[in-house]
């Protein structure tokens, strides 16, 4: 039962991860050694998803959804951390090109994908829409309030808020994300729960016992301090590659948040196949609400501390695709049921998103 659970990869990824990472602080770096460490990270991605997928089984819907974006969100937002802290005078946009990506992977990459691979299986699919409209409102306003509205204050250049606005924003930004975990998980959680979904996951498979459940909470620690750790490491070799490929500073931004939505995706992804939509719905969009409600508090904070600066604006490009995305996710999830046409209309702005980052 335990190997069903906790197959071997999933107890070797940390630990080859950690072995590789004392490598690589004991003062080697050579390029083979910091590649094999690449790839550690990203199977320690996988590893510490895994992890938080079994405690978000054991728990349910839609606990397990929360879980499983803050398992994520963590991961997103201690990478940002460690390079920030690495080179704060030139990543002062990665936070705002990070959240920007998730939000344009999960609203758009991702919902597209959802929608396309159900639709295709199932021809239409429906979910609550008191939760997704829910989602999707908090999820506008803080986009907006933390990507737009710093263009156009005047306290300070856009693209940066003063002080004030950033602790001001920071704050607004934590409480408004923790009022949408705690109505989805205790005062409305019918709200974001399909009655189909739902018996779904309890025909799927059992609920792991409570000692798969604790060895995955152990394994979850190690995996997530080798991504952080690791990633500190590896910020130089990321950034160099960057720069010798020519490419904007905006791609590091798109590289993090690809890495480490890779795994959530692909658990939106296996929902929407096996038609429970809602599930995928409540991954998506929570890891963007997660990204913004526990990402930007967490830079504000550590901006306003060390006096780094922080440019959360985006540009005028960017700007008109978020609010294209917010626009059509809103019309696209607005009637509770979807087919491959709106997954189609979300995968041509995420592919104008990807284009316009490499090509400005």
């Amino acid at each position: 039962m335990i190997r069903r659970w906790l197959p071997l990869w999933t107890w070797l990824a940390p630990l080859l991860g950690a072995a590789l990472l004392a490598a690589v602080l004991a003062g080697l770096h050579h390029p083979a050694l910091l590649a094999a460490l690449g790839l550690a990270v990203i199977a320690c991605v996988l590893s510490a998803v895994h992890h938080a997928e079994i405690i978000a089984h054991r728990v349910g819907q839609p606990l397990g959804s929360l879980l499983l974006a803050l398992a994520v969100t963590v991961i997103e937002v201690s990478l940002i951390t460690e390079l920030m802290l690495a080179n704060p005078q030139e990543t002062s946009a990665l936070p705002r090109d990070a959240v920007f990506a998730v939000v344009m992977i999960a609203v758009n990459g991702m919902v597209g994908l959802c929608l396309i691979l159900g639709g295709s299986r199932h021809r239409e699919q429906a979910f609550v829409l008191h939760g997704v409209s829910a989602a999707l409102a908090t999820l506008a306003t803080l986009s907006v309030l933390v990507l737009v509205l710093p263009n156009a204050t005047i306290s300070a250049p856009g693209p940066y808020y003063s002080s004030s606005h950033l602790a001001f924003v920071g704050v607004v930004s934590l409480v408004l994300y923790l009022v949408f975990a705690f109505v989805q998980t205790v005062r409305h959680p019918d709200h974001f729960m399909f009655a189909a979904d739902e018996g779904a996951d309890e025909a799927h498979s059992a609920k792991p016992a409570n000692l798969a459940t604790s060895l995955a909470v152990l394994l979850l620690l190690p995996s997530l301090g080798v991504v952080v750790l690791g990633a500190e490491e590896l910020a130089p070799s990321i950034e160099r590659g960057i720069h010798a490929m020519g490419a904007p500073p905006a791609v590091l931004g798109v590289i993090v948040s690809l890495i480490v939505m890779a795994p959530e995706s692909i658990a939106a992804l296996r929902a929407a196949f096996a038609d429970r939509l809602q599930t995928s719905l409540n991954l998506t969009l929570g890891s963007a609400l997660a990204s913004i409600g526990l990402t930007i508090p967490t830079v504000a904070a550590l901006s306003l501390l060390n006096g780094w600066p922080l440019a959360l604006g985006l540009d005028l490009r960017e700007m008109i695709l978020l609010l294209l995305s917010l626009i059509v996710a809103t019309l696209s999830l607005g009637t509770g049921r979807t087919t491959v046409l709106q997954g189609a209309v979300h995968l041509v702005i995420f592919a104008a998103y990807l284009f316009t980052t490499v090509v400005p």
